[in-house]
């Protein structure tokens, strides 16, 4: 599984509309085959800042990711909004999915 954190610092005017504007990316890459998550977040200590995890099954799934029309779309719309270089970590994991944590479970449920 290759295992993808994004880390986006957008433009103050343009971050109640970052949802909106990669809408269209984020769904088109959730309906690829390769693609096993695409899930957006944002920072609790800074509004302006979203944290994109992502995972795919394959080196070659990420490589069909990155050569997609949607993807090459998306760079040019999200080029237009960030306020700096996001930040990235990409690393090939085992397994092909989240595992589930062992220290925390529901009680009382």
């Amino acid at each position: 599984m290759i295992f993808i954190v994004v880390k986006f610092t957008v433009r103050p005017d343009r971050a109640e509309q970052w949802l909106s504007l990669v809408d269209d990316f984020t769904q088109a890459t959730r309906n690829e085959p390769g693609n096993l998550f695409f899930d957006w977040s944002r920072s609790v200590d800074d509004p302006n800042v979203f944290v994109l995890t992502e995972g795919f099954a394959s080196q070659e799934a990420g490589a069909e990711h990155v050569q997609s029309a949607h993807f090459k779309a998306a760079i040019e719309l999200m080029s237009e909004a960030v306020a700096t270089t996001p930040d990235i970590i990409n690393v090939e994991t085992s397994g092909d999915g989240w595992s589930k944590m062992g220290e925390v479970t529901p009680k009382g449920v």
